[in-house]
This record gives C-alpha cells, sequence and structure tokens, in this order.
C-alpha cells in the first residue's frame, strides 16, 4: 500500500532550473546535476511542451516502491507496476524527465537488445540458452510494439532494419549471421547487393551489401517517453524531477534515498539511470557499466534534387557493420539523423573535432549533401555492460533494490520489456524466462580489471578505450 502523504498534483511540467551541461561525464561526476534542461536535441526542438509532472520532492515520503531515473525504463516501469500489479511507484529523477538517454538516442527500435548478434550468443550459451534468449527478446520487441501502437504521436516509421556493409569483407560475416538467423532462429532475413540497396532503400556510397531484417521501427523517441509518462501518472505513478538521490542507506529492510528537499522511504527500489549512473549511486551499480559518448546530429529538411541524389527511398532504421557503428535514417519531415561514436570523456566532449567525425561519415555516405546545413547536434551516454549484454536483476536476493541497465545501443526497444521485466520482479512474480543470463545473473566487473574498479582508477579505464577505439578504427577502415 502506498503511504505517500496526498498532495495536488502539478498543473504542468516542471521548469529547469540549472543549464544543460555539455561535459557532464558519469565517471567524474557524482551525479548528473539538479534540474538541469535538457541537452539541444532535435527530439527536444519537436516534441512539444514536456506533460505535467508531480514536480520536486518537497519533503520526507514513504512508499512501496522508488524508481531512480525517468528514461524509458524508469517510466516503462512504473507503467507497468501500476497497470499489472497495482503498485504505485514514485519516480525520482534528478534534472527534467526523460533527461537522459531518452531523449538523446537516435530513435531505432530493433529486435534486439545488448551489443551481442545472434551468432555470438550460440557461441557463448549454447544452442538451447540462445534459442530461449531469442524467445524474449521477440516478445520484449513485441512489448515495444505494442506501446508504439497506443502512442502513435511517437511518429512510427516501420519496415525493417537493414545491416549495411560498409566494406567488402563485411559481407561475409553479414552471409554467416544470415545463415544463422534462418536456419537456427527462423527469421526471414534477405541479403542484398549493393544494386538492390541503392535501387530499393538508399544509395549509401559505402554499401557492398546488406542484410535486411523485417523487424525495425524508428520513432521519435522523447514523444514516445512523453507517451509514457502521460500513461503512468493516469495509472497513478507520481514523476518527481529535479530530485537527484545524493545519497541512499537501508534500515530495517527500508531504504533511505536522500534527494535535495526531503528523504524518500522506500520498500523496494529499482534504478533505471542507463548511461548516468554514477558511481556511488549505489554499491551494486559502482564501475558495473562504461559509459561511453554517442554524437548525433539532424541535418536541415532535404530537397527534392537532394533526395533524388540520395535515393532515400526508405524510413526503415540503418546501422552499419562498424564496430562503432553508424546508425542513420530519413526523418518524416525528411531530414538525415545520423550518430556514432563521440569523445572519451565529457570534459571533451565539446571538441569540434568529434562532431567532424560525423560530419565527415555523412559525407562519405552521401557525397550529395557534402556541406548541407545541419541544424540540429548533441551527444549523449550510452550505458555498455562489460560483457556486452543488459542485466534486469536484483543483485541481493536479501534486499529489494533492482536495476535495469546495459543496452548497448539497443535500449529503444528493450527498455520497454526491461521495465515490464524489473517490475515483475519488484512485485515478487516470478517467470521462466527470469532464468535467463541477462536476468538471473548481476552486472559484473571483468576480473582482469579487479584493480581498477574504483572511481580513482576511472582514467586508467578510459586509457583502455582511447586503445580500444584506435584498434576498432584499425580493423574497420584498414585491416
Amino acid at each position: 500500500m502506498d503511504m505517500t502523504l496526498p498532495g495536488a498534483a502539478a498543473a504542468c511540467a516542471t521548469a529547469p532550473a540549472a543549464p544543460y551541461d555539455p561535459r557532464y561525464d558519469p565517471l567524474a561526476d557524482a551525479h548528473p546535476g539538479r534540474g538541469r534542461d535538457y541537452a539541444p536535441t532535435y527530439w527536444v526542438a519537436t516534441a512539444g511542451e514536456p506533460p505535467a509532472d508531480d514536480g520536486p520532492v518537497q519533503g520526507d515520503m514513504d512508499v512501496d516502491v522508488a524508481i531512480v531515473g525517468s528514461g524509458f525504463t524508469g517510466l516503462a516501469t512504473a507503467l507497468f507496476l501500476a497497470r499489472e500489479h497495482g503498485i504505485r511507484a514514485v519516480v525520482l529523477e534528478a534534472n527534467r524527465s526523460a533527461w537522459g538517454c531518452t531523449s538523446r538516442n537516435g530513435g531505432q527500435g530493433q529486435n534486439a537488445s545488448g551489443r551481442l548478434y545472434r551468432s555470438q550468443w550460440l557461441a557463448r550459451w549454447g544452442r538451447e540458452t540462445a534459442l530461449a534468449l531469442d524467445a524474449e527478446i521477440r516478445e520484449g520487441y513485441d512489448t515495444f510494439k505494442g506501446l508504439v501502437a497506443e502512442f502513435p504521436a511517437c511518429e512510427p516509421q516501420s519496415g525493417g532494419h537493414l545491416c549495411i556493409a560498409h566494406r567488402d569483407k563485411k559481407m561475409t560475416f553479414l552471409r554467416h549471421e544470415a545463415k544463422v538467423m534462418r536456419e537456427v532462429f527462423g527469421y526471414d532475413v534477405r541479403l542484398l547487393s549493393p544494386a538492390e540497396v541503392a535501387s530499393r532503400y538508399v544509395r549509401d556510397a559505402e554499401t557492398h551489401g546488406a542484410l535486411h531484417e523485417s523487424e525495425g521501427i524508428g520513432v521519435h523517441p522523447l514523444k514516445l517517453a512523453y507517451g509514457y509518462l502521460r500513461a503512468a501518472r493516469a495509472a497513478g505513478a507520481r514523476i518527481h524531477p529535479a530530485s537527484p538521490v545524493l545519497g541512499m542507506h537501508t534500515q530495517g529492510g527500508v531504504h533511505h534515498l536522500r534527494t535535495p528537499a526531503g528523504t524518500v522511504r522506500a520498500r523496494a527500489v529499482g534504478f533505471a539511470t542507463g548511461g548516468y549512473t554514477s558511481n556511488g549511486l549505489h554499491a551494486s551499480l559502482d564501475s558495473k557499466i562504461m559509459p561511453i559518448l554517442s554524437n548525433s546530429l539532424v541535418t536541415r529538411p532535404l530537397t527534392p534534387a537532394e533526395l533524388e541524389a540520395t535515393n532515400f527511398r526508405t524510413n526503415e532504421v540503418i546501422t552499419d557493420t562498424r564496430t562503432l557503428r553508424f546508425y542513420y535514417r530519413k526523418l518524416p519531415d525528411n531530414r538525415v539523423q545520423i550518430g556514432s561514436r563521440s569523445s572519451i570523456t565529457g570534459a571533451d566532449a565539446p571538441n569540434p573535432k568529434h562532431m567532424a567525425v560525423l560530419v565527415n561519415g555523412l559525407h562519405r555516405k552521401f557525397p550529395a549533401l557534402r556541406g548541407i546545413d545541419i541544424d540540429y547536434s548533441w551527444w549523449g551516454w550510452v550505458d555498455v555492460s562489460h560483457d556486452m549484454m543488459p542485466r534486469i536483476a536484483q543483485p541481493d536476493p536479501a534486499q529489494g533494490v533492482f536495476y535495469a541497465l546495459g543496452y548497448g545501443g539497443n535500449g529503444v526497444s528493450f527498455s520497454a520489456h526491461a521495465g515490464r521485466r524489473m517490475a515483475e520482479r519488484i512485485a515478487g512474480r516470478r517467470r521462466k524466462a527470469l532464468a535467463l543470463p541477462i536476468y538471473d545473473s548481476p552486472l559484473e566487473y571483468p576480473n582482469l580489471f579487479e584493480l581498477v574498479r574504483s572511481r580513482a582508477f576511472a582514467p586508467f579505464r578510459r586509457f583502455g578505450q582511447r586503445f580500444l577505439y584506435r584498434w576498432y578504427y584499425l580493423r574497420d577502415e584498414v585491416l
């Protein structure tokens, strides 16, 4: 039973109390701020006014469930807790609702989660577990599709997913992946020649062929999140922005979450902080996620001549085969959105050289767009787990603490189902699916790096990241 003191719901969205901080870094900063404004994304500029929320926490309160983070995962958890379990959660957000990953991604919803391909699932876990995991990911994609259909204002662009081989040798990989997806998992995937891609989908100058999957939906992510938020509040959840969790301790089985204006005492806590998970938030999360920056841009609308030159006949979501892949698509208003890797650190994120990498990638793929005006550009943190797969877990069965993290860039779609599964766990419901690797084991730090787990060693982790980025570049572009 929710014991929160009743209060009048806010009539409008909480206004920002501080400007956007472009240099925020979860490995360097204790928390992401308080009441900061959104990053200057295309999604923020075109989503309209944010929905009403419940204002910042204004005093101590007792609740059944507190969710930390108001992105896709946190809002979906609150929504499913209310709809499917009759539990009215309180969502605590440091800044504005959907401020982090949810308002900064590329809006690509795919039948996937984490960074691993299905052939890698087979190699890691064997056929039986890989098939069970595939069934769960498919169910997750259905959860996402159901919510997209419920909130059509998110401008869904369906049709599938196109994975483009950016070098000829990458077609060997795509042929193998297509064979695995057909013969083991039963997918109707197609391999396309460069001519087929150019004539039927898009004229990407780097194309050496492609793999086409029938499942894939592009969305306006912030409009979708606003749909989640409205529905969650209508079902009884409360959303408190400008309420960062500054500290947490547990006493007598009750979790005390300290915010600037009051302590929230909760019987269960779900962390849904994505790439914005700071060390020190909770011991189970320290150094368990490697936050990676991704840059994104959106062009001005393409002219008819530019549309003809690029032959953008598809609105499907598109990725390429680079390790640090480009992800891109044509938006409903005929702009092109494209994203890829960015800076190593938050402090260096505003350096123009990182956006230049993205602009140069756009020009290589679409020479006809060289010199086109860029109307929006931004960056944000992606939550990559150390084994490249997400976790929706209760790390200590004796504590009512849960988390859903580690999507590795595939959180737009799977976050909906992750929220549903975290809601089930919080409500005490058990399912056979929870025996899968993404549910029955906590996030772990690799043994190789046991000596560098603390925040003090974060710079050494970044040295390793620099080395990996250099290796990925050589492997993708040279070797």
